[in-house]
C-alpha cells in the first residue's frame, strides 16, 4: 500500500488509489473508483464507483462525488460540495447517470452544487454557495445561485478580467504575469 488510509476510513475491494495519496477519517471510497496520485481525500467524503480522480487533487471534508463525475489533475474542491448524478432523480425506477467533467486546475468552492450534465473549464472558479447548472468556461468565475459568470481568473487564482470581456483575447496576471488566453 503505498498511500495513507485513515484507520476509519474505508477501501472497498476494487478501488485504484495513487502512490502518496490520503484517505482520511470516516471517509468511504467505492470500488470502482479511481484516484490519483498525491490527492487528499478528507474527513467525511464519498467517493462512488465509476469516479475518476486525477492525480494532485484536493477533496475537502464531507464532499461527495458520485458516479460519473471525472476530475481531471489538480482540482480543488471545497468542504460540503456535492455534485449530481440523475437529472430525474426519483426514489424508486432506474437511475441514469448523467456525466460530469472538471477540467484540469478548476477550484469548487465550499457548499457550492454541480448539476449533473456540465463540464467545468479548466482553471475555472466556483464560488462558495453557488448552483452550477450550466458550463462554466475555462477561467471562468462564476456564483450565485444559479450560478452566473461575472469574471475570469488567472491560474494563480487571481482575478483578471469582467464578464463583459472582448472574447477571444489574451489577458496578463497583475499578480503573478502569467498569459492566460480567454475565449
Amino acid at each position: 500500500m503505498n498511500f495513507f488510509k485513515h484507520p476509519t476510513a474505508v477501501i472497498d475491494d476494487g478501488a485504484e488509489i495513487g502512490e502518496n495519496t490520503k484517505i482520511w477519517h470516516f471517509a468511504h471510497v467505492r470500488g470502482g473508483a479511481k484516484i490519483g496520485r498525491d490527492c487528499i481525500v478528507g474527513k467525511g467524503c464519498y467517493i462512488d464507483t465509476g469516479v475518476s480522480i486525477g492525480d494532485r487533487c484536493k477533496i475537502q471534508n464531507l464532499v461527495s462525488v458520485y458516479n460519473g463525475v471525472t476530475l481531471e489533475e489538480d482540482v480543488f474542491v471545497g468542504p460540503h460540495a456535492v455534485f449530481t448524478n440523475d437529472l430525474k432523480p426519483r426514489a424508486f425506477g432506474n437511475w441514469e447517470v448523467v456525466y460530469t467533467f472538471v477540467k484540469k486546475g478548476a477550484s469548487i468552492g465550499a457548499n457550492a452544487t454541480i448539476v449533473c450534465g456540465i463540464e467545468i473549464g479548466s482553471y475555472a472558479m466556483i464560488g462558495a454557495g453557488a448552483v452550477v447548472t450550466k458550463p462554466v468556461p475555462p477561467h471562468g468565475l462564476v456564483i450565485g445561485v444559479p450560478a452566473r459568470l461575472v469574471g475570469y481568473v488567472c491560474k494563480c487564482g487571481e482575478r483578471i478580467a469582467d464578464a463583459n470581456l472582448d472574447l477571444p483575447s489574451t489577458v496578463t496576471c497583475p499578480h503573478c504575469g502569467e498569459k492566460n488566453r480567454i475565449e
